[in-house]
C-alpha cells in the first residue's frame, strides 16, 4: 500500500516533534516562557460565596497549565504573573412574565485580572472579565448555584486564557 509508505515517516515526524518545545501550541496559544505564578483569586465582591475564589482559581490554573505546558511556581522570578480578584457576584432579573413577575434571573460573575508578561511587556494587561448564566425565577439560587458557578467559571477561564496566550 502506498499510504503506509507515507504514514510511517509522518508518524515519526510527529513523534519527534512532540518532544520539542515550540513557541506555539496546537491551541493557537503563543507561549515563549516556561514558568508562571497564578495567584489565588482575591474575593472583593460585595456578595461573597466561600467556594467561588478556590473554584475560579483552580479553573484558570488548570486551563493555563494544561494548555501551555508552563510550570507553576510561587515566586516572582517567573516569565508570567497573573493576579486576579473577584469584583462582582450579582443576581438580577433577566426576563419578565407580564408586567410584574420575573420569569428568569441572571447570575453574573466579574473578575479583574492583571497579567504580566516579563518576556514581552506589550502583552501585559489589566482587564475586567464578566460572564453570566440565566436560571428560572421559580428556582432558588441555592439549588442551581453550584452548576451556574461551574458553567460561568469555565467560560471565564477560557476568556482569560485567550486574552493572555492567544492574543484575541
Amino acid at each position: 500500500m502506498k499510504l503506509s509508505k507515507y504514514l510511517f515517516p509522518l508518524l515519526l515526524l510527529l513523534l519527534s516533534a512532540a518532544g520539542c518545545r515550540f513557541p506555539y501550541s496546537f491551541t493557537g496559544a503563543s507561549i515563549q516562557g516556561k514558568t508562571i505564578n497564578i495567584y489565588t483569586f482575591e474575593n472583593r465582591a460585595p456578595n461573597i460565596v466561600p467556594t467561588l475564589a478556590p473554584t475560579i482559581s483552580e479553573k484558570v490554573r488548570n486551563k493555563i497549565l494544561s494548555q501551555t505546558g508552563l510550570a507553576s511556581k510561587n515566586t516572582e522570578d517567573v516569565d508570567y504573573i497573573m493576579k486576579s480578584a473577584i469584583t462582582g457576584y450579582n443576581v438580577t432579573i433577566s426576563g419578565m412574565q407580564g408586567a410584574t413577575q420575573a420569569s428568569q434571573n441572571r447570575l453574573t460573575i466579574s473578575l479583574e485580572v492583571e497579567f504580566i508578561n516579563k518576556l514581552d511587556e506589550k502583552q501585559n494587561f489589566k482587564q475586567t472579565f464578566s460572564r453570566f448564566a440565566d436560571f428560572q425565577a421559580s428556582q432558588q439560587l441555592q439549588s442551581v448555584e453550584n452548576t451556574l458557578i461551574e458553567e460561568i467559571c469555565n467560560q471565564l477561564a477560557e476568556d482569560i486564557f485567550n486574552k493572555a496566550f492567544v492574543n484575541w
